[in-house]
């Protein structure tokens, strides 16, 4: 399927069961099986696959297992989708945009497996991806996030931060569920200028063009790291890498060159990359985690539903994390209008998009 599908913004936001916690062997032969097929960039990457395996491994319990497949290149996406249905997996969750396509074709062949796909629609938009508003699956649950909202709270308080009046955005690939998180900083930014009628630039993401720098893939810290030097000489003093682990690269650089400061994506990065956590300004979080440990828990419990899940600022599926060690560099007037903010997009008051 096409990169250019679209991200699906008709998905509605669903409350799933939150499930329980427990040992991660069990000796009861019907256990529940619960699979992941990953992205590439490892189950340790600090960040997307890492908040997906946590999610997995917080809804195991005596009566349900979880396993995963990584995936070294887009060529693995189908072989392990076949692997885990032929190891009778019960629910079977795609982590990433990219193993779209694949996912939706295992979804069809193999109608008494249950799917879940992080980051699209679960929906089959044809073979171009340009069919809408497509045909639902009744086995395939899509799992998404308006993560353009935190992102925006993310580019508000940058451009509060910045002393140089330029902050930057760089991307993995380019993707939607990567660009709404660059378009939404830079959009934050923007709201701020118009606020209190400054210009901070935002280094990275063209908002009118819809593109901006990156990386090309989420494994490459050689040229991460040459990105945010690059923003660094042109001004640059707070970073919001969308790359998942290559975020690392960022805030090692900015550690050794005490020039600027990082924003993590997807996970918190203050605990899940401690040894960064002296530049890390705030993350801002997609509830990788919690939708995927509701959906096999929602499995476990016979509730299945392909009805789709959006995670958002009022239900605390994307949101801002605490500033911890920087929080007495951030003026507490910036703090409460970044808190105001989150709440008037949440009542409309305020458009992230």
């Amino acid at each position: 399927m096409k990169k250019s599908l679209r991200f699906g913004a008709f998905v509605a936001a669903t409350v799933l069961a939150v499930g329980v916690t427990g040992c991660s062997k069990t000796t009861v032969s019907t256990a529940l099986k619960a699979c992941l097929a990953l992205d590439t960039g490892g189950v340790d990457d600090k960040s997307f696959n890492a908040a997906a395996w946590r999610g997995a491994q917080a809804a195991q319990s005596s009566t349900v297992t979880v396993k995963y497949l990584a995936a070294q290149s887009d060529a693995d996406y189908a072989p392990n989708l076949k692997k885990l249905v032929d190891e009778k997996c019960n629910i079977i969750v795609g982590v990433g945009f990219l193993i779209n396509s694949a996912i939706i074709d295992a979804a069809k062949a193999n109608p008494k497996t249950n799917f879940a796909i992080v980051d699209q629609d679960g929906i089959d938009h044809g073979p171009n991806g340009d069919q809408y508003p497509g045909t639902p699956i009744a086995n395939l649950k899509g799992l998404q996030f308006a993560t353009n909202q935190s992102s925006f709270q993310a580019g508000y308080l940058a451009a509060g931060f910045s002393k140089t009046g330029k902050v930057a955005t760089y991307g993995g690939l380019n993707i939607p569920p990567v660009t709404i998180f660059m378009d939404g900083f830079s959009k934050g930014v923007a709201y701020y200028n118009q606020i209190k009628g400054t210009h901070v630039v935002t280094l990275g993401w063209d908002t009118a063009k819809k593109d901006g720098t990156f990386v090309g893939n989420f494994s490459d810290q050689a040229k991460a790291l040459q990105i945010t030097k690059n923003v660094e000489q042109q001004g640059a003093d707070v970073i919001f890498p969308v790359a998942g682990g290559l975020g690392g690269a960022t805030a090692g650089e900015s550690m050794s060159s005490h020039k600027s400061v990082t924003i993590w994506v997807d996970s918190d990065g203050f605990i899940q990359a401690p040894q960064y956590a002296s530049v890390l300004l705030t993350s801002v979080v997609k509830g990788v985690d919690t939708s995927v440990r509701s959906v096999i828990t929602e499995e476990a419990a016979g509730k299945y539903t392909s009805t789709g899940y959006l995670g958002t600022l009022a239900n605390g599926g994307t949101y801002l994390a605490p500033y911890h060690d920087l929080a007495k560099d951030v003026p507490v007037a910036l703090q409460n209008e970044v808190h105001q903010l989150g709440l008037d997009i949440q009542s409309g008051k305020v458009k992230a998009e």
